[in-house]
């Protein structure tokens, strides 16, 4: 969260400079329960209250001051290409809001002891990266590494490892004793310094692709509004944007059996609200891949729904571009952005 910079927004009536908890605030507020959230769970005790305390004294944010404190989010993530974090970063940015001593506890936590914290973050490393470092390990070392990190991240670690190394490496967990102290804080040190060190500088998000899932849970208006404003200000970046975004349209581009598998787990009720606001293209290609009786009883249900609210489509539609990723996770049905393109990996 950003808190210690302000920002002067302007509605017809008047100016305000909001400051950095406020923006927080703002922000929060603007994302919701739903998708603010997992935003909450991720502050510490008095972040919560900074941000609760300037929400609570906030007043009236108008629409037009909402759109300019995210337009100034959307340029300036787009504009400098990446947010990086390190150490130094962190120390200045608490140092403008808390005591110094309070900054000193934490940032010890952070340096130290060595390997603190070290499996969860293991287990939060794409598993094509970590793969890529530990193929290079002694079998025993990968061992120790495997029955530290969380299972299911272990199983697919081992699954992109070649093949006679991942069975070594199986075998010496499986006659793996308890692990000496001395042996475990030397393999939590070597990657600490020779992996989780360099992470940042191989694994880094790219901002387009972060401002392209933010953008496609913002509804219609509010998408089509920021989109227009990048494209004046910001053309290349809009249209990188677009072209990773994912969209209820880019559904129809799917193949008949992932279509499917994606209608058997949408509830009929919904799929008539989200037809009820798409294309007639769209909805041609949903009822194409049902059976004709099954096409005809969705028809009847939409036709019945009468004027549907589009709030309700857009987060309807937006739980199926949802539904759909999640399959295409779990690998049961692959997504494309554009027909003949590579698959997109979520």
């Amino acid at each position: 969260m950003v808190v210690g910079a302000e920002l002067k927004v302007i509605d017809d009536q008047n100016e305000r400079t909001l400051g950095g908890s406020e923006r927080a605030a703002v922000l929060l507020l603007a994302l919701g329960e739903e998708h603010g959230r997992h935003i909450w769970e991720r502050l510490d005790e008095i972040e919560v209250r900074q941000i609760s305390a300037a929400m609570a004294r906030l007043g009236p944010i108008t629409p037009l001051m909402l759109e300019q404190l995210l337009g100034e989010f959307v340029h300036k993530l787009t504009s400098t290409g990446a947010l990086t974090g390190n150490v130094d970063a962190t120390e200045r940015l608490l140092s403008t809001f808390m005591s110094e001593d309070r900054v000193a506890a934490i940032m010890e936590e952070i340096r130290g002891p060595a390997g603190r914290n070290m499996w969860e973050k293991l287990s939060n490393v794409q598993e094509n990266v970590l793969a890529n470092y530990l193929k290079n390990e002694y079998p025993q070392t990968v061992a120790v590494v495997m029955s530290k990190i969380r299972s299911d991240h272990a199983a697919r670690v081992l699954s992109i490892l070649p093949e006679e190394f991942a069975l070594e490496v199986v075998n010496r967990m499986l006659r793996m004793e308890a692990v000496q102290k001395d042996v475990l804080e030397k393999v939590e040190q070597t990657l600490r310094t020779e992996f989780m060190s360099n992470l940042s500088h191989t694994s880094r998000r790219d901002s387009h692709e972060l401002m392209a899932d933010i953008f496609n849970n913002f509804d219609r208006q509010t998408e089509a509004r920021f989109l227009s404003a990048l494209e004046e200000d910001n053309r290349e970046s809009a249209e990188r944007i677009k072209t990773l975004m994912f969209t209820f349209d880019d559904l129809a581009k799917l193949d008949a059996a992932s279509a499917q598998t994606l209608l058997r787990n949408v509830e009929k009720d919904k799929l008539a609200v989200a037809l009820k606001g798409s294309n007639e293209a769209v909805r041609e290609f949903f009822f194409g891949n049902m059976t004709a009786r099954a096409a005809k009883m969705l028809r009847d249900d939409m036709e019945a729904l009468g004027p549907v609210r589009l709030r309700d489509v857009d987060e309807v539609q937006s739980g199926m571009v949802n539904v759909a990723k999640d399959l295409a996770a779990r690998g049961e049905i692959m997504i494309t952005k554009n027909k003949g393109d590579d698959e997109l990996v979520y």
